[in-house]
């Protein structure tokens, strides 16, 4: 452990150096260049408050606001979006960069870190153009806020110990990938993003309960949308969860790691 530690801080420029360049080259040929990194998760937002709020008349209670179902899965597809896109990008990211590990040494743990550094970026900019909105929509912001970068660890944590995980496996077995977009796809309907949870009955809401992701989006809305804090208990349940994927994800990565390259 110690050696991949001091092997990506001797390549650190490196990393920062491909994070900036997956950044920039994501959008190079477009014309609207990084806005697209704001109008996709934007327009899924606006498509579905506009349908459910306004057709099926979807409402929410405990914000006095005419936006308030609308800010409220704003903050639930921020917390969404980044585990999703954290969790798919680390699966795919030794066969993405295939050619890369063939042609260059490097320490391989340089990978899972440019992957998270991308990803981070991305939802930092994300996060503060929503509270931007939020803000803008006539919900001030407040104290539970300071919450944030909690969340935002914890949440990427459990998506790169799922994802380095997976990844290993998705190396020897290319049908993975494709299964987590199946799973991923019920997960988001699993987890109460678009419809409030209270609202379910007892023993749905408690099926609920053991979804991680429950709790991680959950801390978003409540934070941004409600201006409260979350419920620190089962957050820390989800907290040990993710430490402990982690601890999987690195172990299995160590392990497979000179496996790996030949296996492309």
């Amino acid at each position: 452990m110690l050696l991949m530690v001091k092997g990506a801080w001797n390549y650190k420029h490196f990393v920062y150096s491909s994070i900036k360049s997956e950044i920039n080259g994501r959008f190079s040929r477009s014309r609207l260049g990084g806005a697209w990194l704001i109008l996709h998760p934007l327009a899924q937002a606006l498509v579905l408050a506009f349908v459910l709020s306004k057709l099926l008349g979807a409402r929410l209670s405990g914000i006095e606001s005419d936006y308030a179902y609308a800010v409220y899965l704003l903050s639930g597809l921020l917390g969404w979006n980044v585990f999703a896109e954290t969790t798919g990008n680390t699966i795919a990211m030794f066969r993405d960069r295939a050619n890369l590990l063939k042609k260059i040494s490097f320490p391989r743990v340089c990978i899972p870190l440019i992957v998270f550094g991308t990803s981070l970026v991305n939802h930092l900019i994300l996060l503060v153009i929503t509270l931007g909105i939020v803000w803008g929509l006539g919900i001030a912001p407040a104290e539970s806020l300071l919450v944030i970068p909690l969340l935002i660890l914890v949440n990427m944590g459990l998506a790169m110990g799922l994802g380095l995980v997976l990844s290993v496996f998705e190396v020897f077995v290319r049908d993975v990938g494709h299964f987590w977009q199946i799973i991923i796809q019920f997960w988001f309907w699993l987890t109460p993003i678009v419809y409030v949870a209270d609202t379910l009955p007892q023993p749905v809401q408690t099926v609920l309960s053991y979804n991680p992701m429950y709790w991680v989006t959950n801390g978003y809305q409540q934070a941004i949308a409600y201006g409260s804090f979350p419920d620190l208990q089962p957050f820390a349940v989800v907290a040990a969860s993710a430490a402990v994927l982690l601890g999987l994800g690195f172990f299995l990565f160590m392990r497979a790691s000179s496996d790996i390259v030949d296996a492309l």
